[in-house]
């Protein structure tokens, strides 16, 4: 990016800080990327006929929920993770579209084959964002800035799709810059603008501010970034224990992550929340289906292994339990992770209260092995 500034540096304890860049006076150039809607775009890129309209990627059952919408779907308040009856409600002309996770994987290796030209250091974070260091490149491009353009000219010439991208000095600014020119735009937040900005934005915005912990923070009087640094360290950890050290440090522009390109994800789980309570065994079976879908999913595409199956279970009234159980071998497949989340659910029922929540989690997860190890281990 260019930058002369020297990097913030400070002997107080940091959450998480892991491998800090060798050189304190030289910034990383982090650079985050975020396709535009990436499913529903995909959708709209393969079939002409839904271009221009909105759209939802999704199931459109009454219990559905919208995987991904379409811009044109967004303008009507429709957003992923939405039950479709509440999306078909706020558009009546939306369009349901079937997942096709396979065709979204393959455009996602064309995409991190074009993050590849330009660095080794790349995190994915899901099939359509990630974050790259730039800092050291092979293109010989001069700027980060310069490299995000680049990526996001070869993702349009190669895919005819769109992304959007964030170039900072540290991962959550760079996640923040993202964000600010979305659809098909790029911001660049340099070490002189970071402070500033951040303390404009409301703490809702902040990447690793989910609702809970903004509802918590609006309670105790912290609205934007700059209520957020006018408190104490101890004040933060007292109210938010080991998170209170991170939200500390963000608040100042400074976040110590590097960009991990062995990045290996612990858990990986899916939830939903219903709008009509579960009172039956049979109706929580066929309700917990595409929570077991969406976490298999994810195991498919990341070529993960897992031990450890989680269900969760939220009452009408809030009250909130957990079941897991350990296997000595990795989940072989859908229909055991299915048979496992079906043996944890059994024994709460009969119920004397609705369920309104239901979630599953794998954890214990590991990256396949090579083929001796899985023909010990059975392995995914």
């Amino acid at each position: 990016m260019g930058y002369s500034a020297k990097r913030h540096n400070t002997t107080a304890p940091m959450t998480p800080v892991e491998d800090p860049n060798p050189d304190p006076t030289r910034p990383r150039k982090i650079i985050h990327i975020d396709m535009d809607a990436f499913y529903a775009s995909v959708e709209q890129r393969d079939n002409p006929d839904l271009r221009g309209k909105p759209v939802a990627v999704g199931g459109a059952r009454e219990r559905g929920v919208v995987a991904a919408a379409s811009y044109e779907a967004r303008k009507f308040g429709v957003h992923s993770a939405m039950p479709s009856v509440t999306a078909r409600r706020k558009c009546p002309e939306l369009i349901f579209v079937k997942p096709r996770f396979e065709v979204y994987k393959s455009v996602s290796q064309q995409i991190r084959a074009i993050f590849a030209e330009f660095t080794p250091i790349i995190e994915p974070l899901s099939l359509d964002e990630a974050y790259l260091d730039v800092t050291e490149n092979l293109s010989g491009l001069a700027t980060a800035t310069e490299i995000a353009e680049a990526i996001r000219a070869r993702i349009r010439e190669h895919t005819n799709l769109t992304a959007s991208a964030g170039v900072s000095y540290n991962k959550f600014l760079a996640k923040l810059a993202s964000d600010h020119r979305k659809p098909d735009g790029i911001f660049v937040i340099t070490p002189k603008m970071g402070p500033g900005f951040v303390e404009t934005l409301p703490v809702r915005k902040f990447h690793g501010v989910g609702p809970a912990t903004t509802a918590k923070m609006n309670r105790l009087g912290i609205e934007t970034g700059l209520d957020l640094k006018a408190q104490t360290l101890p004040f933060l950890q007292q109210h938010f224990g080991k998170s209170g050290a991170y939200y500390y440090w963000i608040a100042r522009g400074i976040d110590e992550r590097p960009v991990r390109a062995d990045r290996i994800r612990k858990s990986v789980g899916a939830e939903n929340t219903f709008f009509t309570d579960l009172l039956t065994l049979n109706a929580a079976k066929e309700a917990i289906q595409p929570i077991i879908d969406k976490v298999w999913r994810y195991c498919e595409n990341a070529s993960t292994q897992a031990r450890t199956v989680t269900v969760k279970v939220k009452y009408a009234d809030f009250h909130q339990i957990t079941r897991s159980r350990t296997i000595p071998l990795p989940v072989a497949d859908r229909a055991e992770l299915e048979h496992l989340t079906f043996a944890l659910l059994a024994p709460i029922f009969p119920v004397e209260k609705g369920i309104r929540l239901l979630g599953v989690t794998l954890s214990s997860l590991g990256e396949e092995e090579a083929e001796e190890t899985q023909q010990l281990s059975l392995g995914v």
